[in-house]
């Protein structure tokens, strides 16, 4: 190829590059400023008890809303992660170590939220030798005493799919066992370098046949350069692999270091994803809007799978 020719290709991708990152927010995925008293307690108590959130971490966009509400997503085993996924706002670096109180904390600001359903998830601790799940196990047993009415949900790693790790946080008892395919099975290797796409699907599969009494969720991002029929694939393969909940948002990136947005899909297109999915997969429950991330709106979720259980009843 002549050079100039490769020039011109190379100077056209840089532009075509720029145009990604550059891209505006449409109006259906902007939100309100944070306010109110029940965000200044949220944010009061995680401060008094040192407490991590997934929602100020990874620059969720509906941290407000949510603080807002009185709710907010447990963050354990530290701020740093030992991986180094291309969408996500947390801190990568060297880990600490473990806070034993760590989980004794989460329990007491549950309990003075006044939450029903707690959500728990953690940044990825590779350099531990159970990378971490026995942090969940005692997490779990701390808000056990602390709440015991109420339902508990973890957000969890791969754990390298090591089935002694998965067994500790499973025989804790959660009531919701949830770890993302975040992607499709193409940008996967990609997006997500340390994971992998059939690792995280064997994940869910193995809780699924062995713990079939906890509810199993996952979720996905739109929006990174997937197709459609890719995004309808993932599905599939979730399905299969005994997912029972899925939630779908719209990927937004968190800086311009980050994995460029490729394109926002408007909500209609959210509620054929949804509509898709319930007629074709196994799933108990689709929840899929520009906004859907895995803890949004768990509560409200889990409550109509049960209320729908009790009506078959």
């Amino acid at each position: 190829m002549p050079a100039d020719k490769c020039k011109l290709m190379n100077t056209n991708n840089i532009t075509n590059e720029k145009k990604i990152r550059k891209r505006r927010l449409p109006e259906w995925l902007r939100r309100p400023l944070p306010a109110g008293a029940s965000y200044n307690h949220v944010q009061k108590l995680l401060k008094e008890l040192r407490l991590n959130t997934v929602c100020r971490s990874a620059m969720c966009p509906n941290l407000g809303q949510c603080w807002s509400k009185g709710t907010a997503t447990f963050m354990i085993l530290g701020k740093y992660c030992t991986r180094n996924c291309k969408f996500c706002a947390v801190d990568k670096g060297l880990p600490e170590i473990p806070e034993p109180d760590e989980p004794q904390r989460v329990a007491i600001a549950a309990r003075e939220m006044n939450l029903k359903h707690i959500v728990i998830t953690s940044v990825t601790r590779d350099d531990l030798p159970d990378e971490g799940a026995g942090h969940f196990a005692s997490t779990i047993s701390a808000i056990r005493e602390q709440s015991p009415n109420a339902s508990i949900e973890v957000l969890t790693p791969d754990f390298h799919n090591r089935t002694e790790c998965l067994n500790t946080v499973c025989q804790a008892s959660p009531t919701i066992f949830n770890h993302n395919l975040e992607t499709v099975k193409e940008l996967s290797p990609k997006i997500r370098p340390k994971a992998d796409y059939q690792r995280s699907l064997d994940v869910l599969k193995y809780v699924r046949l062995n713990f079939s009494d906890i509810y199993v969720k996952s979720g996905l991002m739109v929006g990174l350069g997937e197709t459609d029929e890719q995004i309808r694939t993932a599905l599939r393969d979730l399905s299969d692999a005994g997912c029972q909940i899925v939630t779908i948002g719209q990927y937004l990136a968190p800086s311009a270091r980050h994995y460029p947005v490729h394109r926002f899909l408007h909500p209609k297109q959210f509620d054929e994803l949804e509509h898709w999915a319930k007629e074709n997969c196994k799933f108990l429950a689709c929840f899929a809007e520009p906004f859907v991330r895995s803890s949004y709106m768990a509560d409200d979720i889990l409550n109509k799978i049960l209320q729908e259980k009790d009506n078959l009843k």
